[in-house]
């Protein structure tokens, strides 16, 4: 009797291929990514609405260039309830403490005396923030810069109504981001103009700069999954986090050299087959 050919796993990509996204281009990430992971899986490539109802078919889901889930969350929600309920795969996987729970995250690292942007969101605590010219407000429930007002100090206390995010607006030098796949950094790439968010350039970070990542990534605790440390250098030289980004964090690919691109494509493959053999 013939052998049976050895299966490979079935992976369902996850991704919102037309999302406007400004300074990025989703579907071409998405796409390149999409056919290098066809090399090690049979994959099938769906929209985040569609998510729910195909992943039965699949041994996991590879959640991408998805968009706001605020746009989509009730959704969102059911598809995250039928994959717990269901025990399927997502990757990243549902446990992320970051974006992926939300901004309270934010709140926690200030509490903690974390390096982090200073961040609250109560009338009591706006005695705590460092004096400003001006403070961002953001709603919890926002992403993507949506809803981000900028107001003088004496503006706070009819904003700290426990919805929004309140910080300081810093004044820094540049914005660089740290990615990684499970716990290990792969590139960073960085901003020279704070002004142009998404013109990224190669960045080659400091042993303090990946101690300062590090130390977000073991915050999490996620054993698998990508994760994008956002971080903007302030005028003292000193890292202070914008945002810890576990769950659809944007890669740049198209900014890092071939070779970085390849090293972080075979990390995933590696990352994938881990995941699935837990």
């Amino acid at each position: 009797m013939p052998t049976r050919p050895h299966r490979r796993p079935r992976l369902l990509h996850v991704s919102d291929l037309a999302y406007p996204a400004r300074g990025r281009r989703y579907c071409d990430e998405d796409l390149h990514l999409f056919a290098r992971l066809r090399e090690d899986f049979d994959a099938a490539l769906c929209h985040p609405l569609d998510a729910a109802a195909l992943m039965g078919s699949f041994d996991a889901v590879l959640v991408r260039n998805t968009g706001p889930v605020l746009h989509y969350q009730e959704a969102y929600d059911a598809f995250c309830a039928q994959a717990l309920a269901d025990g399927v795969r997502v990757y990243n996987p549902l446990t992320g403490r970051a974006d992926m729970a939300g901004k309270q995250y934010l709140l926690d690292l200030t509490a903690e005396g974390l390096p982090v942007i200073p961040t609250v969101d109560r009338p009591d605590d706006l005695a705590a923030l460092p004096a400003a010219g001006l403070y961002a407000v953001k709603p919890k429930a926002g992403a993507d810069s949506i809803g981000l007002q900028f107001v003088p100090r004496e503006a706070l206390p009819p904003l700290a109504t426990g919805a929004n995010l309140i910080q300081p607006r810093i004044d820094f030098r540049y914005e660089v981001s740290f990615t990684y796949i499970d716990d290990v950094f792969q590139y960073a790439l960085y901003a020279p103009d704070p002004d142009r968010r998404w013109e990224l350039v190669p960045y080659e970070p400091t042993a303090a700069d990946l101690a300062f990542a590090d130390r977000f990534i073991a915050w999490n605790t996620l054993s698998h999954g990508i994760q994008r440390v956002d971080a903007c250098r302030t005028r003292d030289g000193a890292l202070l986090l914008v945002e810890l980004e576990d769950l659809n964090p944007y890669l740049s690919l198209d900014r890092v050299a071939a070779p970085v691109r390849d090293a972080f494509v075979t990390a995933l493959k590696a990352s994938l087959r881990a995941f699935l053999s837990t």
